[in-house]
């Protein structure tokens, strides 16, 4: 008897350290597989123009990319037309200078608006401003805000980095803007505020930038 109870002692104490050699062992696989799909996401920074033209002509829609034009800052900093197109499409290029990546894609005709903006912005103005005075060209025609129902698509996310096999931008979605002049909820019957995150919406209704905002849902294909 005395004999039987060391056994019977030393054997609850291997099946009490048992189970918990088997959790140490997981927990230590799922760290090295983690760590092994970590290693082969090869995210790096965008540090070329070939690189900036690459992931800006994402937001366009991917049977006019090779005949965009592209514009935008290039590396050192200065506003170039990277690429001269044929197609209706203008890229802009995201600007590196600014936290998070935004590039944006927009239909010929709103230019001489975009052009303008960016023109007032480079003077000092702040968005009201920008907002009030293309306001006031548009209603008196000395400019002209483009054909309605022209788009400009952005694509967007908070990191600065890319796959450079495929040039998806980590962490980035689309967003879709449909402008329709002086549209309101009455002649469009969308809502002022989106119904769900992926429905559209009109905003600024009743102005010269009245538009209707649709963001599909993170992860589906432009």
């Amino acid at each position: 008897m005395k004999k039987t109870l060391p056994l019977l002692a030393f054997a609850a104490f291997i099946s009490a350290c048992a189970p918990t050699e088997t959790k140490k062992e997981t927990t230590e696989v799922e760290v090295v597989q983690e760590a092994t799909s970590e290693e082969f996401i090869a995210w790096k920074a965008i540090d070329s123009d070939e690189a900036l033209v690459a992931t800006a002509l994402l937001a366009a829609p991917k049977e006019s990319r090779d005949d965009c034009s592209v514009m935008g800052y290039n590396m050192q900093g200065e506003w170039v037309t990277f690429k001269e197109g044929s197609n209706e499409f203008i890229v802009l290029v995201d600007d590196l200078k600014k936290a998070g990546f935004n590039a944006a894609c927009y239909h010929k005709s709103l230019e001489p608006f975009m052009a303008r903006g960016r023109e007032l912005k480079a003077e000092g103005k702040n968005r009201e401003e920008i907002f009030k005075i293309r306001g006031a060209e548009i209603e008196s025609g000395e400019l002209k805000m483009g054909d309605a129902g022209a788009t400009l698509h952005l694509y967007y996310g908070p990191d600065q980095e890319y796959m450079p096999e495929i040039y998806e931008v980590r962490g980035a979605q689309y967003r879709y803007v449909v402008y329709l002049p002086f549209a309101t909820p009455e002649t469009t019957g969308l809502p002022i505020q989106p119904v769900a995150s992926n429905h559209p919406w009109i905003m600024d209704p009743g102005t010269h930038r009245a538009h209707i905002m649709i963001t599909p849902m993170p992860g589906e294909e432009n």
